[in-house]
């Protein structure tokens, strides 16, 4: 199941950015860092309360203006709020309320989603409580009051957010489909590349009813087999901003991978990867979806006989924590690889949910350790007791040991190598959890 996405907006300077970074700081499960993946901060994955959910930050909301910056700032909050399951409208108390933020509260209550308004700022609860009252005129419930900067009333705020979240996620039509997310920076072909499935195989099942962000899905059914292609596209831009296009196709991304079984990364051929390409692969790879690599565009590259295997060898060192990740050469425009491109998203989809017995995996195990003993480290050594799978998607094995210091990341890595070479797993991330051997969950 998804996790829900609430998008923090608002007027510029009322505290945004700080609120942010404190939840950011004191309330995070991130992932760890990964090799290669250049983080942005756009995003970031919180907990509260047993509820986890992703966090989107936005620039100042300047509606009306023509300032071609400004312009970019307010398209990128309206993507957030658009893919957005909860809005977290930021206000300044000790400013009041201002035209801009009636203008913000206008443009919110036109998209029917649930918000929550917090009135920042406010660090002293005897002295601040009358500033609450003027909020009310803003039609957005009661507000909250809150000091990001003091770290106060953030409970209760965050209390009210995730008291809208679905508390089940009733899917019906997408049940049986693979959901696929095209991934990519923009004008790399990812609209190209739908429009071509679609355009080919003409089975699309019926448009699936729902929010804003299902107009950017196409369910399609080839062979028996149902999808949902999940565009990522969005808006076009002519902007030349570098920051500001990227914060889109970002924000674009995690809305979608979030949603995915599985998220197709599109590179343009012609330009190889980019330092854009890995922070969106990035978060398909620290999420644990699986994955496939797209390099699109194939027809227009002059070749010889050495050409794919320097492509493959470039990509993989780009991408190297994505080593799973199967390769493709396509051509959205002629078609080029499609229909092998489908046959290998069923097969990464079914080695992402592959569940292997506890006796296979410890007989694989025991052949792992004779073949390289486990480290040892100023006379200790590494024991590994057992290994189990305690989840799919991505597959997730729980591995009982004497210390968890002596499980070195190499070490890690070999016993991955030899399941990938026992059981496939083509496609797909596989996650470890190393405890000692007693530990409780």
């Amino acid at each position: 199941m998804s996790k829900p996405i609430v998008a923090v907006v608002g007027r510029p300077n009322v505290g945004k950015s700080t609120l942010f970074n404190r939840l950011a700081g004191e309330r995070i499960s991130i992932v760890q860092d990964t090799p290669g993946v250049t983080r942005d901060r756009i995003y970031v994955d919180v907990e509260w309360l047993n509820y986890k959910f992703t966090l989107i930050d936005t620039g100042g909301m300047e509606i009306g203006t023509e300032d071609i910056i400004l312009k970019q700032i307010l398209q990128q909050a309206e993507i957030a709020i658009e893919t957005a399951d909860v809005i977290l409208f930021v206000t300044d108390g000790k400013q009041g309320v201002t035209d801009d933020d009636r203008q913000v509260a206008n443009m919110l209550r036109r998209t029917k989603k649930p918000v929550v308004l917090a009135v920042n700022k406010l660090d002293n609860a005897n002295r601040d409580e009358m500033a609450i009252y003027e909020f009310y005129e803003l039609g957005m419930g009661d507000p909250i009051p809150i000091s990001a900067g003091q770290a106060l009333g953030l409970g209760d705020m965050l209390d009210e957010v995730v008291g809208y979240f679905p508390k089940d996620k009733v899917e019906t039509e997408e049940e049986e489909a693979i959901k696929v997310a095209i991934i990519g920076k923009p004008n790399v072909g990812k609209s190209s590349l739908i429009n071509k499935i679609l355009g080919e195989d003409r089975l699309i099942v019926s448009n699936i009813p729902g929010t804003t962000r299902d107009a950017i899905d196409s369910p399609i059914e080839v062979d028996g087999q149902k999808y949902v292609l999940i565009d990522t596209a969005g808006m076009r831009r002519k902007s030349k901003i570098k920051e500001e296009i990227e914060r889109f196709s970002i924000i674009r991304a995690v809305a979608a991978v979030e949603r995915c079984d599985l998220a197709i990364l599109v590179i343009d051929a012609q330009e190889g990867v980019t330092d854009q390409d890995t922070k969106i692969a990035g978060i398909a790879h620290e999420r644990g979806k699986a994955a496939i690599i797209a390099v699109n565009k194939w027809d227009a590259i002059e070749k010889d006989d050495k050409t794919m295997n320097q492509y493959l060898k470039d990509v993989g060192n780009e991408l190297a924590y994505m080593s799973y990740a199967p390769k493709v050469f396509i051509s959205a425009m002629t078609g080029q690889r499609i229909s092998k491109m489908l046959e290998l998203i069923r097969i990464v989809n079914e080695n992402h949910a592959l569940r292997i017995s506890t006796g296979l995996l410890n007989d694989v195990l025991i052949e792992a350790m004779a073949m390289q003993q486990p480290p040892a480290d100023k006379g200790r050594q590494l024991k590994i007791y057992y290994m189990t799978q305690v989840s799919v998607k991505p597959p997730t094995f729980v591995i009982f040991v004497n210390e968890k210091e002596l499980f070195h990341f190499s070490y890690r890595r070999y016993i991955e190598n030899r399941l990938r070479e026992a059981f496939g797993f083509v496609g797909t991330p596989i996650h470890f959890i190393v405890r000692e051997k007693g530990e409780k969950d």
